[in-house]
């Protein structure tokens, strides 16, 4: 039996999850609770606490070794807090010192999509791939980087951050950044009922009406949401088609900012939007990603990992932290 084992923590704006690995990989036992929302950012450290201990009971492992957290940004590494983050309610939330302090065991944070990188090149598809990106398409967008078999860290740890690259320089949609014309600001889970309103305004209202997608809302727009938008273009909804191949169009812009500046010879995909309907994401995007760069178009997939990727890239941090020194 294994001598060494770690914990990895993918926090989330909408769940936090934990899971405890023996040095191998094999995933021993894992929680998940949604994001503390509440009024002191400090408290998501406590929940964090709180998920470990209760896997260290259930799974009879008497001691842990290391933690490896992938968490939403923006992040400050060196002070292993996030700063600000778009998708949660709270200024400042320090994740390391208090974790390190109350466990007595090394503690390291990285984004949440660079942590899946790191597992998609361990553990995933990129086993062997010096040039990987991996994309989430998820509440968030977020990407993760190799190139030349160098992770990519910045000199915060948000050198990633391609969910705020400029789509949209007209800035129609605000981010929940603040900024305007954000990719995340169209094309994530939580903005993507705000692209379609902005879609919805510009249709004839008549086959609006007649839509599948207007009796799945019930006629309340307010009822939006991008899970009932990509149920409705499953099912061969015209208006949700519109919406979601428009949607393809933007996200291949994306990817084409992403093959154009790290010049990949693989990108993954995940996130919840992604890995629920590859066939509407992926195809879009393979379609019409050659009109946006000059780059050669690399091998586009789902990660094999599924929605544990970023807990597989935890864990691997965990087990070897080596390759996060900040410059």
């Amino acid at each position: 039996m294994s001598n060494k084992f770690v914990v990895g923590v993918d926090l989330g704006a909408t769940w936090v999850r934990v899971a405890l690995s023996d040095e191998n990989g094999n995933i021993l036992g894992k929680l998940s609770e949604k994001t503390y929302r509440g009024e002191n950012g400090e408290k998501i450290s406590e929940q964090i606490l709180n998920m470990i201990f209760k896997l260290i009971e259930k799974t009879g492992v008497t001691s842990i070794s290391a933690v490896g957290i992938g968490s939403i940004g923006p992040l400050d590494m060196r002070k292993g807090v996030i700063v600000k983050p778009a998708n949660l309610p709270f200024e400042n939330v320090p994740l390391v010192e208090p974790i390190s302090s109350k466990l007595n065991v090394p503690v390291y944070l990285v984004n949440d999509c660079t942590a899946a990188v790191i597992g998609e090149h361990r553990f995933g598809a990129g086993k062997g791939v010096n040039n990987l990106v991996y994309v989430t398409l998820s509440t968030g967008i977020g990407g993760g980087a190799y190139v030349d078999g160098h992770l990519l860290l910045g000199k915060d740890g948000n050198a990633v951050e391609i969910g705020h690259i400029v789509i949209d320089f007209e800035g129609r949609l605000k981010c929940g950044c603040g900024k305007r014309g954000h990719w995340e600001a169209y094309c994530s889970g939580a903005n993507i009922p705000n692209f379609a309103k902005l879609m919805l305004n510009e249709m004839d209202k008549r086959k609006i009406e007649e839509s599948l997608l207007f009796k799945l809302i019930r006629g309340d727009l307010s009822g939006l949401t991008t899970e009932v938008i990509f149920r409705a273009a499953n099912e061969g909804d015209e208006i949700s088609l519109r919406i979601v191949r428009e949607i393809g169009k933007l996200n291949a812009i994306g990817f084409a900012n992403i093959v154009n500046v790290y010049d990949p010879s693989l990108i993954t995909v995940g996130g919840s939007i992604a890995l629920n309907n590859p066939k509407l994401v992926l195809e879009p995007i393979r379609k019409h990603l050659g009109n946006y760069t000059v780059n050669k178009v690399p091998k586009i997939v789902l990660t094999p990992l599924g929605s544990d990727i970023v807990l597989y890239g935890a864990v691997a941090l965990a087990l070897n932290p080596s390759q996060i020194q900040l410059k």
